[in-house]
């Protein structure tokens, strides 16, 4: 029987395969001359050793490689193309290496770990935030002594505008890490303390979010861990589950506002509210559109909340006013959460936002002076396989059925909710529309939730010294080369000759009146020097 079949096989690929790409693609001149323009791009490529004034860092939650190439391919069928030859923005960055993302505990990370690897500069254990591998999962007491600070933190005590912008709730694992130290990334508020935790002194995330780092923008969801228990939500204010959560009655909203006296500082939770916002005229901006984490983007209220790339903008137009620069963070979050349901439409669908967002960011910023990097904290047990033919949809079914006569999709998950098994046999999704934004994609092994994967994950990057994260190296290197490109953090012997005299103090904005942009300028010989010396040792 598999002899017959895979006889059958090799007679219909090369059926299957006739119609396949364009006239052109025949043509090896083609291919030839696509080569030729790829190798002439390369050769002329110039390094850009510049100081970076500003850090763009795009954080594809989940975003494994596999994940790239089929939401590429997704995001060229959405603009009715075969879609494999589509070019992505972050394809379009001349710089790629890869990072190696276990932490202190596991092969397998999570988001908190390796956030606070590629945030903070050191690896640490499984659902930790911004402390070192000294620390324990849930131990309170051990978090003393071992907090480790981030380069958000690092980029506003050299004088920088800092912001966090996530498509999930601001107390999340990912931006946790930027500003945060918690035994457990679980600890959103008060109430999610355990009593040790909170007899040992151990404080919730959300309320770190105002005390440990002066932060510029923040944006995202999770307004029900910054209010009082039952305090109604604006946006739901008849559902339970959306009212604030905080035991201890503090209103962390309320507080943010007047902790901002002399500045100009908004709260918005709509997306009418934030589009009034004025970045010219305003100095800090909290945007929280959703009790907990915000919609997927194919599901998202366009009336309500903006897309990512809007909340790019917004956050870049504000920030961007510093004459010393900037530092933000963008989480694409809910590409990890629709990969843990095994939905893979809208977890491509999300990575095609944050793509879309990165086209924004490039386009409002300078890439002389913009460092900018695109990469993910671990990927998923997510896989692109069978032999679809050329332009099949990305989220259809192989053209060839398996050996139980059944069809599969090409996209699939090495466990989750997607393994049903009845009386020994796989669901028949001959009819079952597999394209749907809702369509489980089946798993070998059962699990609630499908789970992270622990393969090196791909970083992209352009703009100055945008070469130093070429090769394969740990993932808590990001952190460093990035604070050494800007000029923040340690390894600052090479920014002495590149500094301005006399710079223009950033004040406030709140007359509407914004600092002008002033260009860090090219390194010196120095710096070239110290680089080098870096570079071969």
């Amino acid at each position: 029987m598999f002899a017959v079949r895979v006889s059958v096989l090799c007679y219909l690929l090369p059926l299957l395969s006739m119609s396949s790409g364009s006239a052109e693609e025949e043509n090896p001149e083609f291919w030839r001359s696509s080569a030729q323009n790829t190798l002439r791009s390369a050769l002329s490529r110039k390094l850009n050793t510049n100081v970076a004034k500003n850090i763009l860092l795009f954080l594809g939650d989940g975003m494994g490689v596999t994940t790239i190439t089929a939401a590429r391919i997704l995001k060229g069928q959405l603009q009715n193309r075969s879609g494999e030859e589509t070019v992505m923005n972050m394809d379009t960055f001349p710089y790629v290496g890869l990072a190696k993302v276990y932490s202190v505990d596991f092969q397998v990370p999570d988001s908190a770990a390796t956030a606070t690897a590629y945030l903070c500069g050191v690896k640490s254990n499984l659902n930790t935030v911004g402390l070192s591998a000294a620390a324990r999962n849930g131990v309170c007491r051990s978090q003393k002594g071992n907090e480790v600070t981030s380069i958000l933190k690092w980029a506003k005590d050299a004088g920088k505008s800092v912001g966090i912008v996530t498509t999930t709730r601001v107390q999340h694992a990912t931006p946790a890490a930027s500003y945060a130290h918690s035994a457990s990334r679980t600890w959103y508020s008060d109430a999610d303390l355990p009593t040790s935790a909170v007899t040992g002194g151990c404080t919730d995330i959300a309320s770190q979010l105002l005390r440990n780092t002066d932060i510029d923008v923040i944006i995202g969801g999770g307004r029900k861990y910054m209010t009082p228990k039952g305090f109604p939500d604006p946006e739901y204010p008849a559902d339970l589950s959306a009212q604030g959560q905080r035991k201890d009655n503090r209103n962390l909203i309320n507080e943010w506002l007047s902790m901002k006296e002399g500045k100009v500082a908004r709260y918005v939770w709509n997306k009418t509210d934030f589009d009034a916002v004025d970045p010219e005229k305003t100095d800090y901006l909290m945007a929280l559109f959703e009790p907990g984490d915000l919609r997927f983007d194919v599901e998202r209220d366009r009336n309500m909340d903006p897309s990512i790339s809007e909340t790019t903008e917004k956050a870049i137009q504000i920030l961007k006013k510093n004459p010393k620069g900037f530092f933000l963070l963008v989480e694409g979050g809910r590409i990890d959460q629709g990969h843990h349901s095994s939905r893979a439409s809208m977890a491509l669908h999300e990575a095609v936002a944050l793509d879309n967002a990165v086209a924004r960011g490039l386009e409002l910023t300078n890439e002389e002076e913009t460092l900018t990097v695109v990469t993910a904290d671990h990927s998923h047990a997510f896989t692109f396989n069978g032999y679809p033919f050329r332009g099949n949809s990305i989220l259809g079914k192989s053209p060839i059925f398996a050996m139980d006569f059944l069809p599969y999709t090409t996209l699939m998950y090495g466990n989750g909710p997607g393994h049903k098994i009845t009386d020994n046999k796989r669901p028949d999704i001959r009819h079952i529309d597999t394209t749907d934004k809702d369509y489980v994609q089946q798993s070998a092994v059962p699990l609630d939730s499908e789970t992270h994967g622990g393969e090196d994950v791909a970083l992209f990057a352009r703009g100055p010294m945008a070469h130093l994260f070429q090769g394969v190296y740990e993932q808590n290197y990001i952190a460093h080369a990035m604070a050494y490109t800007a000029c923040v953090g340690t390894n600052q012997e090479h920014c002495a000759a590149s500094a301005e005299p006399d710079e223009i103090p950033f004040t406030s904005t709140h007359l509407g009146s914004s600092a002008p942009d002033t260009p860090l300028g090219a390194v010196t010989t120095v710096m070239l020097s110290a680089l080098m010396s870096v570079l071969l040792h």
